[in-house]
C-alpha cells in the first residue's frame, strides 16, 4: 500500500500530466498548433493510463485518459433539456430578412439593435452540460424539447473539453450548444479508407455525422473524424449580457467558435454577409447551407420571445437552391484514389451560384438510370447545400430525336483494366494497383502506419514524389533510395531527414508478411482478413495459386471477400507489383516458429482487450502466435484466454460471464519469461 507521502507525489503527478495533456488537446485540436510532438504525448498519456491502473481511486471521469470509457450501450436514454432548443425560422432572400427586422424593431419599440451574424454549419445540433466545470451529459437536439443522451460518443470529440478552462472555479450549471460537424476533406479520407477495406461508404458529411453520433459503441465512434463548433452558452457564472461576448467566452473557456462571426449594426450589412458567404462558401474546409443572424443583447432576445418552436430573436439566412438548365454532352468517367469510377456530366457551360459550371456528377450507374439520362438531353443543374454541383433532372420534353440510352464504360478510361461491378453495390471498380488514377490513395494506404508503417512517408510527400514521377506504385518505395541526390536537392530535405526516410522504409521490410498482405489494398481484406489469410496460406506462392474454393473453406472468409482476392491476383498489373515487392525483400510467408511443448499457448485461443503499458496488441499478438496460440477478435466458449489492458471493453465482461481465465499484463509477462 502507497504511504500518505507516495500518494500525494503520485496525486501531484497525475494532476501534472492531466493538465499537460489538456493544454497539449486544445493546441492540437482547438487552436490547430500543436507544441509537442506525437511520441511525447503518447508517452505521457501511456504514464496517465499507467498511473491511474496502479491507483484506481485517484481515477476521474475527465481526465483525458477517459475519453474513450464505458461498455457499448443497448439504447439512448432520453433527457429533456432545460431550455427547448427551437428552431430556426427560415428565409431565402433578402426582403424576408428586411421583414424581420422590421418585425424585431417594432417588437421592441424601435429601440436600437445590433446582430450578430455565424456561418450555418451543416452538421448536427448538441447541448453539452457542465457541472462544476466538468461534462456531465451530452444529448441531441431530438424534438427540441428532449433529446438522446450521448455523452459517452461526445467524449470522444478532443476539440470539446471535458473540464472547463478557466482560472476561475464554476460552482453552477453551464450549458454550452453547437454543431458536430465534419471537414471535406476528413469525410473523403475516411470513404476512402473504407472502400480500401470494402466497408460501405457515406454519403456526406452531414449525413456521415449524425449516423456516428447514434452508434452505441464509442470506441467506434472515436475513430471518426468528427469536429465542434459551438454558438451558445448558458449559465449564471459565465454568461455575459451579449451573444457576441459569450462567443468570446466559450473560447475562453476552451471551446472551438466559428472563426468567421460577425457583429453588424444594420440589416444592410447582414445582407453583405450573406452575399460575401454564398459567393465564398466553397474556400471553406466544410459545409455551410446559409448564415445564421441573431439579436445581439440577451436582454432583448428575452424581450423578444418565442413563437411557437422558433425564436423572434433568429433567422437562417438560407442559401437558396440554386438550378439551371444546360444541354448533355457528353458522359465521360473519372477513376478516384481508391479505384471507385465515377460517371461525370459533361455539360454546356452554364452560370450557376457565382460559378460556371461545364462538370457535375451523377453518382452512378442506378442513378443515371433512375433520371433517364442521355447524351444530349436538357438537363437541370443545382447547387443546393453542399458545393458540388448536380444533375437532378432532365427536361424530357426538350429531348432530341435520335438520342439512345447510356451503357456504362467496361473498360477503365485510363489504364484499360476491365471494370468490375459487386453484385450488392452501386459502384463499378478499377482494380489495377498501377491505374495512375488510384497512384497516389494506395501508395498512401501502404505507408499507413497500420500497414507497412513508414513514418516520413505522409500524404504530402507522396503527392510531391508522385508528381515529380518518383513514384508510380506503392513497389517504387523501395527505390527511392536510387533518387537520394535527386531528393536532397528538393527544397526542405536534406542528408539527415532524407536518411531518415531511407531507414523508415528499409525497417518496412521486417513487417509480418500480413501486414504486406494488407498494405496491398485488397478490396474488402482488412488488417484481421489478412492474418486469416496468412493463417491457413502461409506465404504468397499459396496465397496467389489458392482457388475460389480454397478461400471460401477458411472459416472468417465468405465468398464476396475469397472474390475479391482471386480477382486481385490474376491481375497482371498485381503480379507484376507483387513481384517487385518480393525483390524488394519484404516479407512474403508467415515464419514458422517451432514451438516447446510446455508453451502455455500451444494450441490456446487468446483474445486482446484494452491498451497494454510495456507493448503493443500488435507486439502481444505476435508473441502469443509465435508460441503456438491463436488470436481471435471475439470472445466464445472456445476462447482459452483473455489478456486484459487497461481500459478494457465488452468483451471483458463476456469473459466474466462464461468463466474464461483472464491474464493481467503481468500474467501475461511472466508466462513469457518463463519460455525465454
Amino acid at each position: 500500500m502507497a504511504t500518505a507521502t507516495t500518494s500525494a507525489g503520485v496525486k501531484r503527478r497525475i494532476d501534472s500530466l492531466r493538465t499537460a495533456l489538456r493544454k497539449h488537446d486544445h493546441r492540437y485540436y482547438v487552436l490547430a498548433e500543436p507544441a509537442i510532438a506525437d511520441e511525447e504525448y503518447d508517452r505521457m498519456m501511456r504514464e496517465l493510463v499507467s498511473l491511474e491502473k496502479d491507483y484506481p481511486e485517484l481515477l476521474t471521469d475527465d481526465s483525458p485518459s477517459q475519453r474513450v470509457a464505458g461498455e457499448p450501450l443497448k439504447e439512448f436514454r432520453t433527457v429533456v433539456h432545460a431550455t427547448p432548443m427551437l428552431s430556426l425560422a427560415n428565409s431565402y432572400n433578402e426582403e424576408e430578412v428586411h421583414d424581420f427586422d422590421r418585425r424585431v424593431r417594432s417588437l421592441l419599440g424601435n429601440e436600437p439593435c445590433g446582430y450578430v451574424c455565424e456561418l450555418k454549419f451543416d452538421g448536427v445540433a448538441v447541448s453539452l452540460v457542465y457541472e462544476r466545470g466538468k461534462l456531465v451529459r451530452a444529448a441531441t437536439r431530438g424534438d427540441g424539447t428532449q433529446g438522446d443522451e450521448i455523452t459517452q460518443n461526445i467524449r470522444t470529440i478532443r476539440s470539446i473539453p471535458l473540464q472547463l478552462r478557466t482560472a476561475k472555479k464554476i460552482l453552477g450549471t453551464v450549458e454550452v450548444r453547437g454543431e458536430v460537424f465534419m471537414h471535406r476533406d476528413d469525410f473523403r479520407r475516411m470513404n476512402e479508407e473504407r472502400e480500401l477495406e470494402g466497408e460501405k461508404t457515406f454519403i456526406n458529411p452531414r449525413n456521415s455525422a449524425a449516423g456516428t453520433l447514434k452508434l452505441q459503441d464509442a470506441k467506434i465512434v472515436a475513430q471518426r473524424p468528427l469536429n465542434f463548433y459551438a454558438y451558445f452558452l448558458r449559465g449564471e457564472d459565465v454568461q455575459r449580457s451579449s451573444h457576441h461576448e459569450n462567443l468570446k467566452t466559450l473560447t475562453k473557456l476552451g471551446f472551438p467558435v466559428g472563426e468567421h462571426s460577425q457583429l453588424a449594426k444594420s440589416v444592410e450589412a447582414v445582407v453583405d454577409y450573406w452575399k460575401h458567404w454564398e459567393d465564398h462558401r466553397e474556400e471553406l474546409p466544410y459545409d455551410i447551407d446559409g448564415v445564421v443572424v441573431k439579436v445581439d443583447s440577451l436582454r432583448q432576445q428575452k424581450k423578444l420571445g418565442a413563437v411557437a418552436k422558433s425564436p423572434r430573436w433568429a433567422i437562417a439566412f438560407k442559401f437558396a437552391s440554386r438550378k439551371a438548365e444546360t444541354i448533355l454532352k457528353d458522359i465521360t468517367f473519372q477513376v478516384g484514389r481508391v479505384g471507385t469510377v465515377t460517371p461525370v456530366a459533361e455539360l454546356q457551360p452554364v452560370f450557376l451560384g457565382g460559378t460556371t459550371v461545364s462538370r457535375a456528377t451523377l453518382h452512378n450507374e442506378d442513378y443515371i438510370h433512375e433520371l433517364g439520362l442521355r447524351p444530349g438531353d436538357t438537363v437541370i443543374v443545382e447547387k443546393g447545400g453542399d458545393v458540388i454541383p448536380k444533375v437532378s433532372g432532365v427536361v424530357k420534353k426538350k429531348r432530341v430525336d435520335g438520342s439512345r440510352p447510356f451503357a456504362f464504360a467496361k473498360k477503365c478510361p485510363v489504364c484499360g483494366t476491365s471494370l468490375f461491378r459487386p453484385e450488392d453495390e452501386a459502384n463499378y471498380y478499377c482494380e489495377n494497383s498501377l491505374c495512375p488514377a488510384q497512384v497516389k490513395g494506395r501508395i498512401e494506404h501502404f505507408a499507413h502506419r497500420g500497414a507497412m508503417d513508414i513514418e516520413g512517408l505522409g500524404e504530402a510527400i507522396i503527392d510531391q514524389f508522385v508528381e515529380l514521377g518518383y513514384l508510380k506504385s506503392y513497389a517504387d518505395i523501395y527505390k527511392l533510395k536510387n533518387r537520394r541526390s535527386s531528393i536532397i536537392a528538393l527544397e526542405g530535405w536534406g542528408e539527415k531527414s532524407v536518411q531518415n526516410l531511407y531507414d523508415a522504409v528499409e525497417g518496412s521490410k521486417k513487417r509480418p508478411f500480413s501486414r504486406v498482405l494488407f498494405a496491398m489494398g485488397i478490396r474488402h481484406v482488412g488488417a484481421g482478413v489478412a492474418q486469416l489469410l496468412v493463417r491457413n496460406l502461409p506465404n504468397i506462392d499459396r496465397l496467389v495459386t489458392a482457388t475460389l474454393s480454397e478461400l471460401q473453406n477458411i472459416q472468417g472468409v465468405g465468398p464476396r471477400i475469397a472474390e475479391s482476392v482471386e480477382r486481385f491476383f490474376k491481375d497482371r498489373h498485381n503480379l507484376s507489383a507483387l513481384e517487385r515487392l518480393r525483390k524488394a525483400g519484404l516479407q512474403m510467408s508467415e515464419r514458422q516458429v517451432r514451438v516447446a511443448s510446455g508453451s502455455p499457448f500451444i494450441d490456446k485461443t487468446v483474445v486482446l482487450t484494452g491498451t497494454l503499458d510495456s507493448l503493443s496488441r500488435e507486439e502481444a499478438s505476435q508473441k502469443i502466435e509465435a508460441l503456438g496460440g491463436k488470436i481471435t477478435s471475439s470472445v466464445s466458449s472456445n476462447t482459452d484466454y483473455v489478456l486484459v489492458g487497461a481500459e478494457p471493453g465488452s468483451k471483458l465482461e463476456k469473459a466474466r460471464k462464461l468463466g474464461i481465465r483472464t491474464l493481467s499484463e503481468r500474467d501475461f509477462l511472466e508466462m513469457l519469461s518463463s519460455e525465454e
